[in-house]
């Protein structure tokens, strides 16, 4: 029977409990979680949102996407280069290019897209594309999918880059993660950036996780020059609790996408009142910095209190708190008895990252109060230890 295997390899994940399951929410951000299970109005602390800032319901930001729709209207109407590129979108692109230090910048639906639309369009098959072992999913993919020769290096491994830089390619493009999505650390740019000149080699930085948060805002950007990073992709899903990405660049690489980047070409603009939202957003970023200030101490206090409590937790300064369990089962049993008990977190599992990795995400929010923290603490302390007893 034709295409078989389908049914076999989801009875193969099934049984491995790492099947994927979605949630219908009424919301997913936000201090709470709001689950829509007929209708029984369950609420649960939510400490598995990227909206790090607490942005996502901002009146500025839901006046602006308003007011974008009724400009706009609710679409685009086609892709940027036929009829779907109006003055939100310019306005944004102007923002954000300055934001970033570069010369230009260009608009995507997603950081997936814009992920793979650089590595597609800029790399051939005579380049060296260079990338770190822990890079997100849109990277990896993208570099299976590029012309280019693809390597990776481990993990924020400064030597081993260096080794893997001496490599032959008429042009070495590095790529890094500023805030890794899965592990919460930190990539090195500087030290990254000093090799990447020194081996005539251009650097790339995916800041999803990073832009808006960290750097007093300035995410990877505030480690070294703006020109030391050639290639800057940030997305407006995380910080700025809104929708989207974009590239920057200087102004050849931003029209050569544009001319040649089939991500880019053939696919619908996002709407333009989206492009207000975001706008928006990132003026609250600079306007009100106290969001990462109390982010800051809400980050501080948990993994103060985690530790006292004796957690494994991951070498992370950021949002993205991992408690590394490393077995599935206890870590899918752990999530659902804190579920039980009000609190909604991120299990992760295989192959979203390697074998024996398994873990509960913790993402850290403006939006938590301090009673949320330690209540969140206590709960995995104790429901860790009977969860253990009882494998």
């Amino acid at each position: 029977m034709a295409f078989e295997h389908l049914a076999d390899e989801l009875d193969a994940r099934r049984l491995a409990s790492l099947q994927r399951q979605r949630h219908l929410f009424v919301t997913g951000s936000g201090r709470y979680l709001a689950l829509d299970q007929e209708g029984d109005g369950q609420r649960y602390l939510n400490f598995a949102s990227n909206d790090y800032l607490g942005l996502a319901h901002h009146p500025k930001v839901i006046a602006a996407w308003k007011a974008g729709a009724d400009k706009y209207g609710c679409g685009s109407g086609g892709s940027f280069l036929i009829t779907g590129y109006n003055h939100a979108h310019a306005e944004l692109e102007e923002a954000v290019a300055d934001f970033a230090g570069q010369q230009s910048a260009l608009l995507f639906n997603s950081g997936f897209a814009a992920n793979s639309a650089v590595l597609a369009t800029l790399l051939t098959k005579e380049d060296l594309l260079i990338q770190d072992k822990l890079n997100h999913a849109s990277l990896i993919d993208g570099g299976l999918n590029c012309a280019a020769r693809m390597t990776r290096f481990k993990h924020n491994d400064l030597a081993n880059l260096g080794q893997r830089l001496q490599q032959s390619g008429r042009n070495k493009l590095v790529v890094t993660e500023g805030v890794f999505s899965m592990d919460g650390d930190t990539a090195p740019i500087h030290d990254i950036a000093s090799l990447c000149n020194q081996h005539d080699a251009w650097l790339m930085v995916d800041d999803a996780h990073a832009f808006g948060v960290t750097g007093n805002g300035r995410g990877s950007l505030a480690q070294v020059m703006p020109q030391a990073i050639r290639i800057y992709m940030a997305t407006f899903g995380k910080a700025l609790g809104v929708g989207g990405a974009f590239v920057a660049a200087s102004n050849t690489v931003i029209e050569y996408l544009k001319q040649f980047g089939r991500h880019y070409i053939y696919t619908t603009s996002m709407p333009p009142a989206q492009a207000c939202a975001v706008l928006a957003s990132l003026s609250l970023v600079k306007e009100e910095p106290w969001r990462r200030e109390l982010l800051e101490k809400n980050i501080m206090l948990f993994r103060q209190q985690a530790a006292d409590a004796g957690l494994p937790l991951g070498d992370s300064s950021t949002a993205i708190q991992p408690v590394l369990l490393g077995d599935v089962a206890i870590t899918m049993a752990l999530a659902e008895r804190l579920k039980e008990r009000g609190f909604w977190v991120g299990a992760i599992r295989p192959p979203t990252v390697p074998v024996g990795g398994a873990r509960l995400r913790i993402t850290i929010s403006a939006s938590h109060e301090a009673q949320d923290i330690a209540a969140l603490v206590t709960a995995i302390a104790e429901e860790y230890r009977v969860v253990v007893e009882q494998q």
